[in-house]
C-alpha cells in the first residue's frame, strides 16, 4: 500500500504531477486568451446595441416629458375656466361682465400656462353673464398647445392640439 493512508488513496507517482500542473496552466492560459478576445468583440457588439437603442430611449423619454407638459397645460386650462366661472357667478353689485370673466381667465393662464415662448393665447367665450339667481353661466376656454420639440414635429402631421375646458355654474 505504499504511500496511501489507511489504504484509501492510491500511491502518488512522482513523474505525473508536474505534467498535470503544466497541462492545467496551459488550459487556463488558453481560456484567458480566448476570454480576452471574446470580451473585446463583445464590447463592440455592446456599442452597436447601444447605438440602436439610444434613439428609442430618447424618444420615449422626451415623449413622457411632452405628455406631462400637455397634461399640466390641460389642468391649467380647466382651472382657468373654473376660476372665470366662479368670478362671474359671485353675488356682487354690479354683476361681473363678460370682459371681467375674460380678464380673470387671461390673468390665470398668463401666470400658469407653460408656453415656451409661443404666442398662443387662450380664447374665452361666455354665455349667461350678468344673469339672475339660479341662471347658468357657461365659460369655455380653448388653447392651442404647441409644446416642445416633439409637439412641434407632430403638429404638421396631426394638426394643432387644442386643449379646451367648459365650466357651467349657476349664478348666486
Amino acid at each position: 500500500m505504499g504511500d496511501s493512508i489507511g489504504g484509501l488513496m492510491e500511491p502518488v507517482k512522482t513523474g505525473a504531477l508536474p505534467l498535470q500542473l503544466r497541462a492545467g496552466r496551459e488550459r487556463r492560459g488558453a481560456a484567458r486568451l480566448l476570454r480576452g478576445r471574446l470580451w473585446r468583440t463583445q464590447r463592440g457588439v455592446a456599442m452597436v446595441e447601444f447605438a440602436v437603442v439610444l434613439p428609442i430611449l430618447l424618444l420615449l423619454l422626451f415623449g413622457i416629458i411632452e405628455m406631462g407638459l400637455l397634461l399640466y397645460d390641460k389642468a391649467v386650462v380647466t382651472n382657468a375656466s373654473r376660476e372665470g366661472a366662479r368670478a362671474g357667478i359671485v353675488l356682487k353689485s354690479p354683476k361681473a361682465t363678460s370682459t371681467d370673466v375674460q380678464n380673470v381667465v387671461t390673468n390665470y393662464t398668463s401666470n400658469y400656462l407653460l408656453t415656451f415662448g409661443s404666442q398662443n393665447t387662450p380664447s374665452v367665450t361666455t354665455s349667461g353673464t350678468g344673469g339672475t339667481f339660479g341662471q347658468p353661466l357657461t365659460v369655455t376656454v380653448s388653447y392651442q398647445y404647441s409644446g416642445l420639440a416633439l409637439g412641434r414635429m407632430v403638429a404638421p402631421i396631426t394638426g394643432p392640439i387644442t386643449l379646451s375646458a367648459t365650466t357651467v355654474m349657476n349664478n348666486e
